[in-house]
């Protein structure tokens, strides 16, 4: 469960981190007041549950009360990677002396948690993570042990981050536990002209497990942002939206995960996760492709299952049976391995369907649907 900027900035605040002002509208005429009330110039920025609003305009600088209501009327109704923007947050403007970047997300596969920090946060952390992966420190945590004061300086020591974030790094360690959070994330994490340290943005995923003790952000019932992401859940698909061109579909999040990442190493970019979970009915196949094949950006799809419980024939007819009911538009390459993988992979070719490539391997089959992908 993804919480909007605003309500990861509620909890930051009972944390004790510190934040600038702010405060939160979908009114246009109502951000005119709001600009006044933060002393006249505001930052408008776009309320939705995705990254990239900054490159996408939806954060914008308005100079006075008229042009904070002149931009909030721009942004809101935005479409920012299928979000529709419903409200805005106007922010007090902060004087930047250092941007930074801090999180901590649960590494499920290694068995703890993984701080992430970097002395060059903003909005361009994602190429400062592929082109120079050594300015971007990673500490893994013990759930056990936590973030104590000298765990917090030792990850700003290893990222270079000064002396004075180490109470946050400890604070917003508080956040992730006590608030039943897999990821945590501050970009960018400032120290102002006055050396201050503030949390300009915040985003925070909590444990869906946890939803009995989260009620309060009154997201049980309420609706996604994506149409996509709707749909799926109609259906009670595990299924997140992201942006790329290979839609994927595995059974564990785990696995889907790990596809997620390979798919990327191949050169392309994942559209989704979708996890199916340990059956893969004709009903759940043909629900999945449904929603997947619905994402216009997507130009190929990869199936990477294990069998284990759910044998990998069954998969195979599963799949066979959905392309009945289902227009198979784009390519589809299918991983089989584990449990009755051989006789699944023959009835996969028993069908024969033009569209439908097979690879044995996780790699192989990446890298299939990478290169049909972005094929023109």
């Amino acid at each position: 469960m993804d919480l909007y900027e605003h309500q990861a900035r509620e909890l930051f605040e009972e944390h004790g981190i510190l934040v600038p002002r702010a405060e939160v509208t979908d009114s246009p005429k109502e951000a005119r007041g709001i600009a006044r009330r933060l002393g006249g110039r505001a930052v408008v920025k776009a309320q939705v549950k995705t990254g990239g609003r900054g490159k996408a305009g939806g954060v914008k600088l308005a100079a006075d009360p008229a042009a904070a209501e002149l931009t909030a009327r721009q942004i809101l109704g935005m479409d920012i990677k299928g979000h529709t923007v419903r409200k805005v947050m106007l922010a007090q403007p902060v004087d930047i002396e250092d941007e930074f970047y801090v999180s901590y997300v649960l590494d499920r596969a290694a068995g703890h948690f993984l701080a992430i920090a970097s002395a060059e946060g903003g909005m361009d952390i994602e190429e400062v993570a592929a082109s120079r992966p050594d300015a971007v420190a990673r500490i893994p945590v013990d759930p056990a042990e936590g973030v104590t004061s000298a765990k917090a300086a030792e990850i700003a020591e290893a990222a270079g981050l000064p002396p004075q974030t180490v109470d946050v790094l400890v604070r917003l360690w508080e956040v992730l536990t006590r608030e039943d959070a897999l990821l945590v994330e501050v970009n960018p994490l400032v120290r102002t002209a006055q050396g201050r340290i503030l949390a300009l943005d915040g985003k925070v995923t909590l444990d869906d497990n946890a939803r009995f003790r989260q009620e309060r952000w009154g997201e049980k019932d309420a609706p996604h942002d994506d149409p996509l992401e709707a749909a799926a859940a109609a259906r009670g698909l595990n299924y997140v939206k992201l942006d790329g061109e290979v839609g994927v579909i595995g059974n564990g999040a785990g696995l889907v995960m790990s596809t997620l990442d390979v798919v990327a190493g191949c050169g392309a970019r994942p559209a989704n996760f979708l996890d199916i979970g340990g059956g893969a009915s004709a009903r759940i196949m043909a629900d999945g492709l449904s929603v997947v094949l619905s994402d216009p950006a997507v130009k190929s799809v990869l199936v990477n299952v294990f069998g284990g419980i759910t044998a990998c024939d069954a998969v195979a007819e599963g799949i066979v049976q959905a392309l009945e009911s289902v227009r198979l538009t784009k390519p589809l390459v299918v991983r089989l391995d584990g449990n009755n993988a051989v006789r699944g992979r023959a009835v996969l070719d028993d069908r024969a369907h033009p569209l439908v490539h097979q690879a044995t391997t996780m790699d192989g089959a990446a890298r299939r649907a990478a290169r049909l992908a972005t094929a023109d």
